[in-house]
């Protein structure tokens, strides 16, 4: 069975968990659980792909037999076809790990993110392993898809055209603000691969999105994070870090450390102890290569405000090859 979470309405800083049933990629609420003026917005998420195309082979590995994006696909249509209101988002890192980058330089990835009709992403450092000009080449293979990045900035470049710093869209009368953030260059692409992309600071372009969505009548603020999870050196931005600094997120869909989060870590506001309408912004990630799918479903009352929330993921695997 996919693993699930759930988070019943907080009560200033406190939460409580219990387990909810999933059944061919449904996450069933509690029976009740909605009103009839309540909405919900489900957010399923991926991170750190790599061009994993196939499942892995059966060869005793630790990951043998899952992933695969044929059976994303399977899931993610079940849930669709349950919810009117469902994004689909990605945390970077989409190229580089298989063969098939190496053959198709990510014609193959970004036709199967337009199949599955992804809505939006951010850049990884892996998404410049063929270089700027490589990667503006491959995107009109999924036309559809925004991509967003606010911290990496590139006047005149060819890929300017194609990244804005956030999209807003709609959902069932909910407006859901994304934005992207991108790591550090250093150490990880070499100049060339990203001439013309520059890396600035992610805390204050952090602020900047979330002020700009808030004042423009957002419900819900996403980041996508291409920064990782957590690191033992204080001094390097990273999702824990951005969630305390930045009060105004909602939701951090995070990538880079492909960390397998069993369930999202909640973490408290500035300011949440005064205030019982402020619940903690929320930090996720599932791993790496497509071997999870994440879900995040949020109920809203009939005035956009956040109600509950309900959290979690899906093991891609042989159920729905």
């Amino acid at each position: 069975m996919p693993t699930t979470h759930n988070v019943t309405p907080w009560s200033r800083r406190e939460f409580m968990q219990r387990s909810a049933a999933a059944v061919g990629g449904a996450l069933l609420l509690p029976a009740g659980v909605l009103a009839a003026s309540e909405k919900r917005l489900v957010i399923l998420h991926t991170n750190d792909t790599h061009s994993r195309i196939d499942p892995f082979p059966m060869d005793g590995g630790r990951n043998e037999g899952r992933a695969g994006v044929a059976r994303r696909k399977t899931l993610i249509d079940r849930i669709r076809a349950e919810h009117r209101n469902v994004l689909l988002l990605d945390s970077g890192d989409v190229f580089q790990g298989t063969p098939y980058f190496n053959i198709f330089k990510g014609e193959v990835e970004l036709k199967a993110m337009h199949a599955m009709d992804y809505d939006v992403a951010t850049l990884g450092n892996h998404d410049f392993d063929n270089g700027v000009d490589g990667l503006v080449d491959m995107l009109h293979h999924a036309p559809r898809l925004q991509w967003v990045s606010a911290n990496y900035e590139m006047p005149g470049s060819r890929l300017a055209p194609h990244v804005e710093p956030h999209v807003i869209l709609e959902r069932g009368g909910i407006r859901i603000g994304i934005f992207g953030l991108g790591i550090a260059f250093d150490g990880l692409v070499l100049p060339d691969l990203h001439e013309g992309v520059s890396y600035t600071d992610p805390i204050l372009a952090a602020r900047r999105q979330a002020d700009e969505l808030r004042g423009r009548g957002c419900d819900l603020v996403v980041c996508l994070s291409h920064l990782g999870y957590r690191y033992q050196n204080e001094d390097r931005p990273d999702d824990v870090s951005l969630a305390v600094e930045v009060p105004d997120i909602d939701v951090i869909l995070g990538g880079h450390t492909h960390t397998f989060m069993d369930a999202p870590v909640a973490v408290d506001r500035p300011g949440a102890a005064e205030r019982t309408d402020r619940p903690p912004a929320l930090i996720n990630q599932v791993g790496f290569a497509g071997i999870r799918l994440g879900r995040l479903d949020f109920i809203f009352d009939g005035r956009g405000r956040l109600q509950r929330w309900y959290a979690g993921h899906y093991d891609v695997d042989e159920r729905y090859a």
